[in-house]
This record gives structure tokens, sequence and C-alpha cells, in this order.
């Protein structure tokens, strides 16, 4: 089997992009998100991350927590919309170039992301993204809109079936503070 490293932003979003993926690929995960305000909430989405991957047998990387990596990259972009805004693309692009950067590193196959599987994200930006790194790194880019399919449906069954974890918002303190 191909090696893929998939980045995860929560547990719920990955439950039915691992299901999907795990039947042709050996999978990793990355829990890199520096983007997730309070570190409370960071910590809980990244401790239900740990114990879903560990139910389906999946190792679960953890990239560091620093905010302000986050910070400085969405720095001007603050009262950008989300889904289709620039904040959010400059979050993606960070998140997922630190995925390719360790995929290419650690020779995966492929690289990819949970974020597609969310109806609140635009999925052309993100495999435009995906796409361009793919260029700058040995790892392919493995694009998908996981929502389709009834992929969202599915990851919402599996999330009540393990009792995870659902959050109310993204995770950066704006989609928060918008949710309030």
């Amino acid at each position: 089997m191909e090696k893929l490293l998939l980045h995860v932003c929560c547990a719920p979003c990955s439950t039915a992009v691992i299901e999907k993926l795990q039947k042709n690929y050996e999978i990793t995960c990355l829990f890199y998100n520096p983007n997730i305000h309070p570190e409370e909430e960071y910590k809980l989405r990244l401790k239900e991350a740990l114990r879903y991957s560990s139910i389906n047998n999946v190792v679960m990387k953890e990239e560091n927590y620093v905010p302000d990596d986050w910070h400085k990259v969405i720095k001007g972009t603050e009262t950008a919309t989300e889904k289709s805004g620039v904040r959010c693309a400059k979050c993606f692009a960070l998140r997922l170039e630190k995925t390719a950067e360790i995929a290419s590193k650690e020779r995966y196959d492929y690289f990819t992301t949970t974020l597609s599987v969310s109806p609140h994200k635009n999925v052309n930006i993100i495999n435009e993204i995906g796409y361009k790194l793919e260029k700058d790194f040995s790892s392919k880019y493995y694009s998908g809109d996981f929502k389709k399919e009834d992929g969202y449906k599915r990851s919402i069954e599996l999330s009540k079936e393990y009792n995870l974890y659902r959050q109310s918002y993204c995770g950066c303190i704006y989609s928060r503070e918008k949710k309030n």
C-alpha cells in the first residue's frame, strides 16, 4: 500500500476520511493546528483526535502548537470572511505546507487534509493550495472533496457512534467570536 500523511483538524472531520482512505492507503495522521483558540480547545481536540486514531489503529503525530506562527501568517486578514476568505486560505496553506514538508521529508507517497469534509470549507481553495505545494515537495497531493458521497453525513454518524466531541466553531479566535 502507498503511504499517505493525513492532516487532521479534529476527530469528527477525520472519521469518514480515515474510513475512506484506509481501504487503499497506509495512513498516518498529523495534528497540526496552530489556529485553534484557546489552548484548552486545542488540547481537547487533540485528545479526541488521538482517541479516534487509536480506535482505528492509525498513528497520530502531533506537530508543535505555536499559535504565534498562525497569527503571523494571517496578520492583516483578521476581518476576512470565513469559508472563501483570504484568512482561511492562508490558514489552509500554513497547515498544508507543514503536512507536505513532513510527507516529503518522511517519504510519504501522498499528503492531504480532512478539511474538505466540512461544508464550511472551500474545497477549491484547499485543492489549489495542495496542487501548488505538490510542485515544491516530493510527495503528491491527494485531492478530494471528502464531503461528497455523504462524507459529511457519515462523519456526523461516526462522531455520534464514538461519542466524539464536536466543536461548535472552526477553531480560530475569529470563528469563535462570530459564533458568540
